[in-house]
């Protein structure tokens, strides 16, 4: 069964634990979500245009590039019905596999294996529109390779963050980061949050790629 693939591509990892270390990049069709400040819309419809292309493929794609670190995107990778046995593929000629997901869709299948993916969960705060859509159980199967991303658009958006890394522990369980909407609130203002919640182990961080390259460039 074949994948739907918008892009893929070699760049930097712009966000997470690995930013600034070299990637590829697989991005699938398709999400689930519908967030107010989404930047990939346009991969997101079942009419995206999108390549047709098999596990094997998309494996020997990324064995060719001599890049150890795979990010797996969307859209929201987790819908495709082929990405465990991808990821287990490249695990197996020694990829590190990331997935990048919305958080709305259980990762426990992955996360017990005992050669996994290491996962990047999104927490839509209340400006996405989409936060009913949380599934905090996967906060369960969460190590410290792991991580927890809060994209923040306003301060009732940093408020709901400091709550819910609070509530669950976030911080002992795996990395937590802060990061704002592109040009919709000032990065000055999320640290003196920082600093007058003392969030100690939360990390401000912004885009990489949209800082090096054009926000709206894609394949970066």
């Amino acid at each position: 069964m074949s994948i739907p693939v918008v892009e893929t591509f070699v760049s930097i990892n712009g966000e997470s634990i690995r930013a600034g270390e070299l990637a590829v990049f697989l991005r699938f069709r398709g999400c689930n979500l519908n967030c107010s400040y989404c930047d990939t819309r346009w991969a997101n419809g079942a009419d995206a245009p999108a390549k047709q292309m098999e596990v094997e493929e998309l494996a020997a794609y990324a064995d060719s590039t001599g890049i150890t670190n795979v990010t797996l995107t969307g859209g929201e990778p987790l819908l495709q019905k082929e990405i465990g046995r991808l990821v287990e593929r490249l695990i197996h000629t020694g990829h590190v596999v990331e997935i990048e997901s919305n958080g709305s869709l259980p990762i426990a299948l992955f996360a017990e294996k005992e050669k996994r993916p290491f996962f990047t969960l999104d927490y839509k705060l209340p400006d996405s529109g989409m936060e009913s859509h949380m599934l905090v159980d996967n906060y369960r199967y969460l190590c410290q390779e792991d991580a927890v991303k809060f994209v923040a658009g306003s301060r009732r958006d940093l408020e709901k963050a400091a709550e819910i890394i609070e509530t669950y522990g976030l911080c002992e369980r795996c990395k937590v980061y802060l990061s704002p909407v592109f040009g919709r609130i000032d990065p000055a203002d999320m640290v003196a949050f920082l600093l007058e919640r003392k969030m100690n182990r939360v990390k401000l961080q912004l885009q990489l790629h949209k800082f090096i390259w054009d926000p709206e460039k894609r394949g970066v």
